[in-house]
């Protein structure tokens, strides 16, 4: 295979290439570092390139491979991450201008660490929304990260350098973190796959947090496979981590093509006639009529329903199933998130507050003002709530859902008008995505392309720790070609 083809190809095909010989990891560490100078700078996903460790580090898989060893299952795959997790002899941003002047992180953060010890290659980090709070990524000191799919528009965020570096084909895969929404959102948008796994999964040692109580290590690839073989790479405990699961591992790679024997599917809209399937079942808590109900269906561009449709269709499910008390789920995520990121930030900004992105600044200053009583009654929600869609996974395994509710905007649009109301766009593209973080629900955002649109997202969610229920409908959904990447 050629050089430029191979880099432009899926995780496991490069590492398979590699392992027998047909490319060096070398010359694919070289052509990766190459393509980055060039197509960067229209989509500026980098804010740093590790050009010289990177090329060390595919000399010594190269080495391993010629003495006759084994490099590891991603042998010498490109991979990149937000600029949130700590690299070694690099200041760890987080999207800021006030880290910058930190000491360099003196060791890998782990989910680095174990990519690194599969074989794979590091090559920078990746632009985000200052300290992980926001969902475009125009980040106000190292600039916008453009869409691959349309330069106009945004890429979507917090991780919206991860997601377009996937999507323009810089790396096929990336790292990310979520709070809200922040790898499904970009994912979505450009047009990859982003995935969540239960909180406490993946070991957050090394990445600076925004929401202790609600951040989690994400990925971001090419196919389903990938995601799953990151997944299985990255997944164990790690006593570095106080919110680490000491759940022992499940392996999905040698699971993802079981097929959809024994899964039940639901879908999380409730205006059965919007989407035209017939037969319409309510098999939780509620008929179809509430505005509760229709809270999926909501404010949304139509083709963010078509998206959900055209999964639907063709796994043909034709259930619907409600989760209560959404609306409730996304304002209590918002004050958790708030007041604990700004008791996190609150001593820069009595220090340097002209040193902060001015909107960041000010999410920050208002969630220090939100009383305690609020914070303890939304962790209280966030229990009952815990509780509830709990009980809804004894009778369906994985729901569907709309990732994001619109298409992405174009670079500083602030508002849009949806259902005739018009709508402030930042805080909005989170909509779909915050009530199942909120409760640390392992979810995967699928790409959906649709004719004349640029690309959206469907979200498959489960039970926790139940992540290869998901990665196995997924991988149904590409074999069908109902969900795919397109290269952005």
């Amino acid at each position: 295979m050629e050089p430029e083809k191979l880099i432009n190809s899926d995780a496991i095909s490069i590492a398979k290439n590699i392992r027998e010989g047909k490319i060096s990891a070398v010359k694919v560490t070289q052509e990766t570092l190459e393509n980055i100078a060039t197509r960067d700078r229209e989509l500026n996903c980098f804010t740093n390139v590790t050009m010289e460790t990177a090329l060390l580090g595919a000399a010594k898989i190269d080495q391993q491979i010629s003495q006759g060893q084994n490099p590891g299952l991603l042998a010498g795959v490109p991979f990149a991450v937000k600029n949130l997790f700590d690299i070694a002899g690099l200041r760890t941003l987080a999207g800021s201008k006030i880290n910058a002047d930190n000491l360099p992180a003196r060791k890998n953060a782990t989910a680095i660490a174990k990519l690194e010890q599969s074989g794979a290659i590091l090559v920078g980090a990746l632009n985000m929304d200052e300290y992980a709070y926001g969902f475009v990524t125009e980040n106000y000191h190292y600039g916008t990260t453009r869409n691959p799919h349309d330069i106009t528009c945004i890429a979507g965020g917090s991780s919206g350098g991860s997601a377009a570096a996937v999507a323009g084909g810089l790396v096929p895969i990336s790292l990310g973190s979520d709070t809200n929404g922040s790898v499904r959102v970009p994912a979505a948008l450009c047009g990859v796959y982003g995935f969540k796994p239960t909180y406490g999964r993946l070991s957050r040692a090394g990445v600076a947090l925004l929401s202790s109580s609600l951040d989690h290590v994400g990925t971001f690839a090419r196919s389903v496979e990938d995601i799953a073989l990151m997944f299985d790479v990255l997944q164990g405990y790690d006593e570095n981590d106080p919110v680490s699961s000491q759940i022992e591992p499940e392996l999905c790679f040698p699971q993802i093509h079981r097929g959809m024997d024994g899964l039940r599917v639901a879908i999380a809209l409730a205006d059965c006639k919007s989407i035209a399937l017939a037969d319409c079942k309510s098999i939780a808590l509620a008929d179809c009529k509430s505005n509760d109900d229709n809270y999926f269906a909501q404010k949304l561009q139509p083709e963010a329903l078509a998206a959900v449709t055209k999964v639907a269709q063709a796994l043909n499910v034709n259930q619907y199933i409600k989760i209560p008390e959404v609306h409730r789920a996304r304002a209590a995520a918002f004050v958790i998130t708030a007041t604990e990121g700004a008791n996190l930030h609150l001593e820069k900004i009595r220090q340097r507050p002209q040193d902060f992105d001015p909107e960041t600044r000010d999410r920050f200053i208002a969630g220090a003002l939100i009383p305690s009583s609020w914070y303890l009654q939304a962790q209280r929600f966030r229990r009952w709530y815990r509780d509830r869609v709990r009980e809804i996974f004894t009778q369906v395994d994985v729901i569907l859902a709309p990732t994001t509710p619109i298409a992405a905007p174009l670079i500083g649009q602030k508002t849009m008008i949806l259902d005739g109301e018009e709508i402030s766009i930042r805080p909005y593209l989170g909509q779909f995505t915050q009530p199942f973080s909120f409760i640390g629900l392992p979810v995967l955002s699928v790409p959906v392309q649709l004719k004349n649109s640029l690309p959206l997202g469907v979200q498959l969610i489960a039970a926790p720790f139940n992540e290869v229920a998901i990665l196995r409908v997924a991988a149904v959904l590409q074999k069908m070609g109902v969900v795919s990447v397109g290269r952005g």
